[in-house]
């Protein structure tokens, strides 16, 4: 049966009427989000949460497999391995993914600065013959899932005898390490077991260079996000020390303090690449994943009751002044602890600290969460518990600052161990969600779409739509859809969208004006009442549509 159809002259009083009260979504939340603050909202549902799996490309870890580089198919073989992940983030109801794109100061792209990456073909610098970072950006945004682009700044190797080691002659020809050899160390140094090159983060020059090699994706692929991990100054190696003796000398910035003069190099680092992200492209997010532990407050009195290393020290990460300063959108704290009997880093002393440092500020925090770790004896008795990762969802309910999880890492999640993976994805993500909205970031206010037919097809429930005045005049543009099933034909409530307990689906817009998604859960027979929403490139959301009814 086709939709109910607004009358014109009611369609037109519609349209002005959101207009006239729908604020910029910079300002303020749509009038789908508000009913939040009032409506009793189920936990287990939330309308709002971020989930993703970091998908790891270094040594090949996560993606491309080391197999797929002596395929004959090699490139088919490798794009279906990625969609594989995509259908694995989708049906764990997933809303984003955070890949890794430069891996070790290479380039899953074909970048003018530096050479292609060894873990797509096994040869460091070969060309693969595809734009693979096109092709992970295009599959995932089919799925209306987010794409992150993660980089490395400073690593340029991995560990002999895989990697290049501390030998910059084993570099891909041409690599910029290899002709500005000034611009690097090896840390452990060259000879002892695990060496690897850096480039230097206090060299100017070298921090610029990195910016402008990761800026190329940013500028050039239509990115959601550009991810950091928790590697800036390498982490320690016995009693070696960092060899940046020269390097103060010559670029103290009158600091007299080594460990400051580290630290401020990583907080030029984020800085700079924040505003440079947001002069390219304003709605791109910058987040990072720092070590968990901040400080311990033993040093500090503003760290956290724990006792484990602690980033500001061990690797010049001043993690807890980049969110006060909101250098950055997001922040995922990689908590790969259990809950309890760890007073070094217990899991449940860490998230109330990282809940309160981003209290107050727009950045929104989310949890790194150690799949890698479930089900395996080498990490102790805890992490045999199937509900380990799932207790850790279920605290961070209790932390209303906690926005999301980011799982580390696709493989792991695929695997499964214990049923842990089915666990935590039943109990606490049975619902699709929206990312949650940054309001700080620029944005227009969208009209809600109008829809034209809901009819029922042999596959279910196909609904047509179209988005009015998109990214005309004052209006944003849709990005996607939202949308919302009721069972009976009574139209729902103002608090009917306020959780996810009746979202069935979010689509990626297309081109053109027509717009059509089918609901393939829809049952033979039964009545049912849709109401969509738009959502721009921040995830603002529109008011409600009109309800469309299907009686038969």
């Amino acid at each position: 049966m086709k939709a109910t159809r607004l009358g014109a002259a009611g369609l037109v009083a519609a349209l002005l009427g959101t207009l006239v009260t729908t604020t910029p979504a910079s300002a303020a939340p749509s009038a789908a989000t508000t009913t939040t603050t009032t409506c009793a909202t189920d936990p287990a549902t939330p309308k709002r949460q971020f989930r993703a799996m970091w998908i790891s490309s270094v040594v090949n870890i996560d993606w491309p497999s080391k197999a797929s580089q002596t395929r004959p198919d090699q490139v088919a073989a490798q794009q279906a391995e990625y969609r594989e992940l995509l259908d694995l983030a989708q049906r764990l109801h997933h809303n984003a993914v955070v890949v890794q794109v430069r891996p070790t100061a290479d380039a899953l792209w074909p970048s003018p600065y530096e050479p292609w990456s060894e873990y797509l073909t096994g040869v460091r610098g070969q060309d693969p013959g595809w734009d693979p970072l096109a092709f992970l950006v295009e599959e995932a945004h089919r799925r209306n899932l987010e794409f992150h682009a993660w980089f490395n700044p400073y690593r340029v190797s991995m560990p002999a005898p895989g990697g290049a080691g501390a030998d910059a002659t084993q570099l891909a020809p041409g690599h910029p390490a290899r002709q500005h050899p000034d611009w690097t160390f090896a840390y452990p140094p060259a000879g002892v077991a695990g060496s690897r090159l850096y480039y230097n983060p206090g060299i100017p020059e070298v921090r610029e260079f990195v910016q402008t090699a990761m800026m190329d994706a940013v500028r050039r692929y239509d990115i959601d996000g550009v991810h950091f991990d928790d590697y800036f100054y390498p982490y320690p190696s016995g009693t070696h020390q960092v060899p940046d003796d020269a390097t103060f000398a010559a670029y103290s910035r009158g600091f007299t303090n080594r460990a400051d003069w580290r630290r401020d190099n990583i907080n030029l680092l984020i800085q700079e690449m924040n505003g440079k992200i947001k002069a390219a492209k304003p709605w791109v997010k910058f987040g990072v994943s720092p070590f968990g532990i901040w400080r311990n407050k033993a040093a500090d009195p503003l760290g956290s009751d724990t006792t484990g290393s602690q980033s500001y020290d061990i690797i010049s990460a001043d993690t807890r002044r980049w969110v006060k300063q909101e250098w950055i959108d997001y922040v995922v704290p990689q908590l790969y602890w259990h809950i309890g009997q760890y007073p070094a880093a217990d899991y449940a002393r860490l998230v109330p600290w990282w809940a309160e440092t981003v209290r107050g500020t727009r950045v929104q925090l989310y949890i790194g969460q150690a799949d890698y770790k479930s089900g395996d004896p080498a990490y102790g008795p805890f992490w045999q518990n199937p509900s380990e990762l799932s207790d850790h969802l279920t605290l961070n309910r209790a932390h209303p600052g906690v926005q999301g999880n980011v799982h580390f890492s696709a493989v792991q999640v695929r695997a499964n161990r214990l049923g842990a993976t089915d666990i935590y994805a039943a109990e606490h993500y049975s619902r699709p969600a929206l990312v949650p909205a940054m309001p700080h970031l620029p944005a227009k206010p969208l009209l809600f779409p109008v829809v034209t037919e809901a009819v029922r097809n042999g596959d279910g429930v196909r609904l047509t739509w179209h988005q009015p005045a998109n990214g005309a005049g004052p209006f944003g543009t849709a990005t996607s859809y939202a949308i919302y099933r009721f069972d009976g034909t009574t139209p729902p409530g103002r608090c009917g969208t306020a959780d996810a307990a009746h979202l069935v689906g979010t689509v990626r817009s297309t081109s053109g004006d027509a717009q059509s998604w089918v609901d393939t859960s829809a049952e033979p027979g039964r009545r049912y009442t849709y109401q969509l929403t738009a959502l721009d490139r921040s995830a603002n959301e529109s008011p409600t549509s009109p309800p469309a009814f299907v009686l038969r």
